[in-house]
């Protein structure tokens, strides 16, 4: 970068210049003056184990062919989103601003709080519950975690099974808390108990 030419903000209307950005009208106003203080891990795949398309771009923007799958049948009509979503390479996919709350938990709680997206960050994972995740996944992940948490008051980060255990089961146990833990050298009070 030459002298005087200032650097590119990192976030701009809480957009994140490390992802591609996919806007979505799936989204909302947080309550006012509430912090981000959650984020919160999913995975996801459409149609299930299938990667590498565009249905994720597509159900989030509500734009998915329901006919195009007989799996797309069930989830018919379903108007949700995430902040973020990381491809298997590694990607970046950014579909709401931070500043704005997304449709990513649904019915969740955490610590005794309700309705957690009106205090967290939704981060899906291109995969499936149960099955590994791409090695290139968990770098992104947590440099987009240490991105986040320099912006907002991010103390911890949960899966979505944690905070809709029995509705919810990703990122599942394929998915690997320690190795991220690692990556992010963040202590034990701010990830799961259970991992």
């Amino acid at each position: 970068m030459a002298p005087g030419i200032p650097h590119a903000p990192r976030w701009q209307g809480g957009w994140w210049h490390g992802a591609r950005a996919v806007p979505s009208p799936n989204h909302g106003p947080r309550p006012e003056g509430e912090p981000v203080t959650l984020a919160i891990v999913h995975s996801i795949s459409l149609p299930p184990g299938v990667y590498g398309g565009d249905e994720i771009e597509r159900l989030f923007t509500n734009t998915l062919d329901w006919s195009a799958h007989p799996y797309f049948e069930q989830i018919r009509g379903l108007q949700v989103s995430s902040h973020f979503v990381i491809r298997r390479d590694g990607q970046v996919l950014q579909f709401v601003g931070v500043d704005r709350r997304a449709w990513h938990a649904g019915r969740s709680c955490w610590q005794g709080r309700d309705n957690c997206n009106d205090w967290s960050v939704g981060i899906e994972l291109e995969g499936l519950e149960g099955e590994t995740f791409d090695d290139r996944q968990y770098p992104v992940l947590a440099h987009l975690l240490h991105e986040l948490a320099a912006q907002w008051p991010i103390a911890q980060v949960v899966g979505h099974e944690h905070v809709a255990p029995g509705r919810k089961l990703d990122p599942g146990p394929g998915f690997d808390w320690l190795r991220l833990q690692r990556l992010l050298g963040w202590g034990d009070e701010r990830l799961p108990p259970e991992r």
